[in-house]
């Protein structure tokens, strides 16, 4: 890598994680959120804390962001920064491959260059390290990168150009919306036919048909406790949105996927967007 001095912007629960992880591996991180509460542990952790993003990016090498969606990514890189030359972009948040990619030839217009590092993982994972890392963009700059994202990875994975990692991040989330969705469908149906919830939900996490996702949902909608969210709700519809688009313009109609978006909109429009996604489950959502 160029250097050691990160920019980090968006500190949420996943962003949060990231920077502490960073500076726990001896990174030299400035950190910036919209919200100054959320970057003030961080801050405190030995963070450098900037009060705007272009004041964050001013100096460092590399430029982290971990936002919520391309509107927040789109504001940052082309509103409130002027990219330096010598700036690696490493954009973390979840995109669509086509936003990538058009991000990216723009940013390298500056002369500045751009890799996506998805990240699979929850905010513990964050925090500990052992998350894998999707990286695509060019083989030199992902190579760059590599000191950083081995700080935040078990594992880092190659996936070629420019959006790729996005592709495989929505392709990972698709599979987790569409199982939650069928858990909430199954508890739903269960209590009909007059199964005892709790009874259902703890065999179910524990049968051969469940998984690590599945699993840790059924636990969560066992003990109603959505907050802090692993995954938002209202994250979890920004994807599957951004998948059926991408599908739709690949010529390919995705079902599931759609009906499985439904049960997320649902939710984010009875205002339990911030809780975790397996709020679905509940039988008011």
């Amino acid at each position: 890598m160029t250097g050691r001095h990160i920019a980090f912007i968006g500190l949420g629960s996943m962003g949060s994680g990231m920077a502490l992880r960073l500076l726990d591996s001896g990174f030299r991180v400035t950190v910036y959120n919209r919200t100054k509460e959320r970057a003030l542990p961080v801050a405190e952790a030995g963070a450098e804390l900037a009060d705007s993003a272009a004041q964050a990016a001013a100096a460092a090498e590399v430029l982290v962001l971990s936002v919520a969606d391309e509107g927040a990514v789109e504001e940052i890189l082309f509103h409130h920064i002027e990219l330096r030359a010598d700036v690696l972009v490493v954009n973390t948040s979840t995109v669509s491959p086509k936003y990538a990619r058009d991000a990216s030839a723009r940013v390298e217009k500056t002369g500045a260059r751009w890799i996506d590092a998805c990240v699979i993982g929850n905010p513990s994972q964050a925090r500990e390290g052992s998350m894998r890392v999707l990286a695509s963009g060019a083989p030199e700059d992902v190579e760059a990168a590599k000191p950083m994202l081995t700080a935040l990875g078990s594992s880092v994975i190659p996936l070629g150009p420019v959006g790729q990692a996005p592709a495989m991040k929505l392709a990972f989330n698709l599979l987790l919306g569409a199982q939650v969705a069928s858990l909430a469908d199954a508890v739903r149906y269960g209590e009909r036919a007059g199964l005892d919830r709790d009874l259902l939900l703890a065999a179910i996490g524990v049968s051969g048909f469940s998984s690590k996702v599945m699993s840790f949902r059924a636990d969560l909608m066992r003990s109603g406790e959505f907050q802090p969210a692993a995954f938002r709700t209202s994250l979890m519809l920004k994807d599957l949105r951004l998948v059926v688009e991408e599908a739709r313009d690949l010529g390919l109609e995705l079902t599931v996927t759609e009906t499985a978006s439904a049960y997320f909109e649902r939710a984010v429009a009875a205002g339990k967007g911030d809780f975790d996604a397996a709020v679905i489950g509940e039988a008011s959502a």
